[in-house]
């Protein structure tokens, strides 16, 4: 194959390889398709190689290396790719620009800020409409079960069953689907919110279990867009290393806040942290330790049980 005069068509057919084999490779789809536009904007000619790679990596708005270490590794196995083809091609060396992934401290979430945020709910507008109540009740379902945003929007209403109180999480992160049991309060919360829902016409015969006005099914970009109106209502400061409280952030809050609650009841932490990693859907229990957060309050818990922190769960 010779090499084309651009990286575009090269890029999809990566992209389509590794979909084709169950990667959605969202993020890093979107990163190599910025790639590709980078190499013709600057009218690189050939393969790829270590300078372009290092040219790319080092474009970034903020100039942050930890950015450039991460575009390192997404170009990595394109070249790897690319080199079936084009021998010439270059393959960055691993950590090129250090380590890739280091933990960024969330926004552990209060029970106030909690309730905030769902009381805050009702000023979106429009006034009465579908799209405050629908937001509340995602809100209040991550917190409750730690799912992940696109997982709760993505519910369609057979994945909801009211009646045995459980969850059907289809084809969520690498592809795994799981039930998750949710606690009585959640359910009737839940309830409440068909209720509502199904009184507005538009919305009773949609297929998505989250309707914004007009039957629109609530995708995750626009309740992202909710949040952020309502985090800047809420005048919230991050206490974490994000420049501002996250959705995300409150599925960090569930498993903090779990972990609280086990260490003041006693409970056997190893075995409990097994089953929320299941609970989760994390594909390794590794994952559910990246979640866990040294609070005041969860450091105080665990300071009444020195063997656990002996044992490296904080």
């Amino acid at each position: 194959m010779n090499t084309p005069e651009t990286f575009a068509p090269t890029v999809e057919a990566y992209l389509n390889y590794r979909r084709q084999a169950g990667f959605l490779l969202k993020i890093e789809g979107e990163q190599l398709e910025r790639f590709a536009r980078f190499a013709e904007r600057i009218c690189h000619q050939g393969p790829l190689t270590i300078k372009l790679a290092e040219q790319w990596a080092c474009a970034s708005r903020q100039h942050k290396r930890i950015t450039a270490a991460r575009r390192i590794e997404v170009l990595r196995p394109f070249a790897r790719y690319c080199q079936q083809f084009d021998p010439a091609t270059e393959i960055p060396p691993r950590g090129l620009f250090g380590r890739a992934h280091r933990r960024l401290t969330p926004h552990i979430y209060t029970d106030a800020e909690i309730c905030a945020l769902l009381a805050a709910c009702a000023s979106l507008p429009p006034p009465g409409g579908l799209r405050g109540a629908s937001c509340a009740t995602i809100f209040g379902l991550i917190a409750s079960t730690g799912l992940r945003i696109s997982e709760a929007t993505g519910l369609q209403r057979p994945d909801v069953d009211l009646e045995h109180g459980l969850l059907h999480i289809r084809h969520a992160k690498f592809g795994k689907s799981r039930w998750v049991p949710l606690h009585p309060t959640t359910t009737s919360a839940l309830q409440s919110y068909v209720r509502l829902r199904d009184n507005h016409p538009l919305a009773a015969n949609t297929k998505a279990f989250f309707v914004f006005d007009y039957g629109r099914s609530a995708s995750t970009s626009s309740v992202e867009y909710a949040f952020k109106l309502l985090r800047q209502q809420l005048k919230w400061r991050s206490r974490g290393d994000h420049p501002a409280p996250r959705i995300h952030d409150l599925r960090h809050s569930f498993v903090c806040h779990n972990l609280e609650r086990w260490y003041a009841q006693n409970l056997d932490i190893e075995r409990r942290i097994l089953a929320l990693s299941t609970y989760l859907g994390h594909a390794k229990i590794t994952d559910t330790y990246w979640y866990l957060t040294a609070t005041p309050e969860l450091l105080a818990k665990a300071a009444l049980r020195p063997e656990l922190c002996q044992g490296g769960l904080l």
